[in-house]
């Protein structure tokens, strides 16, 4: 039994495929097979049931996938910490990062670490929380940016800062004419929310539930991006709730459509997250200097209340 054989197997379980596998671990899908049988051989069972279309884990197989995630995961360690011994920073780093952060967040920071960190191979995904939470168990991302807290066993999270709620209320909505809102102004049934599956959207869901407001069984119009909800608003459809980074880049005339809640306002945590075997956290302490670096400055909010982004239906 070889580590290498451990990484092909990894691999199929992923992709669920012998040809995409080999293309992803740079080796021809013969080797990779042979390699997999071999080890099939060796152990005397069957690691994956290539019957079925796409591949599936046996039920045997499944219990080996969980057990070479954790050899592997420690074989890392070693390079880990060579790595981390010589002050090395490179290699490939896999971070996932939520639709509601990426647009902001990511223009803010990332050629700042490129220039200072140049080899290292940053390969970015926009993913949504719940995609972010099984990739990193399943050793798939190196760290990602979510809303916290998550209440994860196995993740640890670093809060890089506290983002304000802001509402975003057209000329002809009554709380236009309000210097500063609160919890109890929301009116549910006008409210634009992202569609499902966005944590931000669930933090709005819990922040009105704060207030005890009832949900309701419908809403108007839900959308994918803020720019949308943005656009439905200002058509008189509603009103909408927006992250404070994006506020920032809307023209000074929808910034006067723009009210803060009173103190302390609600506020949704933005955190780096990783696996609890903290491999590669050399490369996360950078990124996580770096980030901090830019949003010092952008977000200067301390009277504030966390809404919880995790799905409370």
């Amino acid at each position: 039994m070889t580590i290498t054989q451990l990484y092909y197997v990894l691999a199929v379980a992923e992709h669920k495929n012998f040809t995409l596998a080999a293309e992803k671990c740079f080796v021809t899908q013969p080797t990779l097979s042979m390699q997999i049988q071999k080890l099939e051989e060796e152990l005397d069972v069957q690691i994956f049931d290539r019957s079925k279309k796409p591949i599936q884990l046996t039920e045997i197989g499944q219990k080996i996938v969980s057990q070479a995630r954790n050899i592997v995961n420690e074989s890392d360690r070693i390079k880990d910490i060579v790595d981390q011994q010589k002050g090395y920073f490179g290699g490939e780093f896999k971070i996932g990062i939520i639709p509601t952060v990426m647009p902001t967040l990511l223009p803010m920071f990332l050629n700042n670490f490129v220039k200072k960190y140049p080899k290292i191979n940053l390969i970015i995904e926009e993913l949504t929380t719940e995609e972010i939470i099984k990739r990193l168990k399943n050793g798939q991302l190196d760290a990602a940016i979510a809303a916290t807290p998550l209440e994860e066993a196995t993740i640890k999270e670093i809060v890089l800062y506290y983002e304000p709620f802001v509402g975003y209320f057209p000329e002809n909505h009554s709380n236009y004419n309000k210097t500063e809102i609160e919890v109890d102004d929301l009116d549910l049934e006008n409210v634009l929310l992202l569609q499902d599956g966005h944590c931000f959207r669930d933090g709005i869901l819990n922040l009105c539930k704060n207030a005890n407001q009832n949900r309701g069984n419908h809403f108007q119009i839900e959308s994918g991006s803020f720019e949308t909800l943005v656009k439905l608003a200002d058509e008189g459809l509603g009103f909408t709730l927006l992250p404070y980074l994006h506020t920032l880049d809307l023209s000074e005339k929808d910034q006067l459509k723009l009210r803060h809640f009173k103190e302390p306002r609600p506020a949704r945590e933005v955190s780096l997250i990783f696996p609890k075997n903290e491999l590669k956290m050399h490369i996360i302490d950078a990124l996580r200097n770096t980030i901090s670096g830019v949003v010092k400055g952008a977000i200067t909010f301390h009277n504030i209340q966390i809404i919880s982004p995790l799905n409370k239906k």
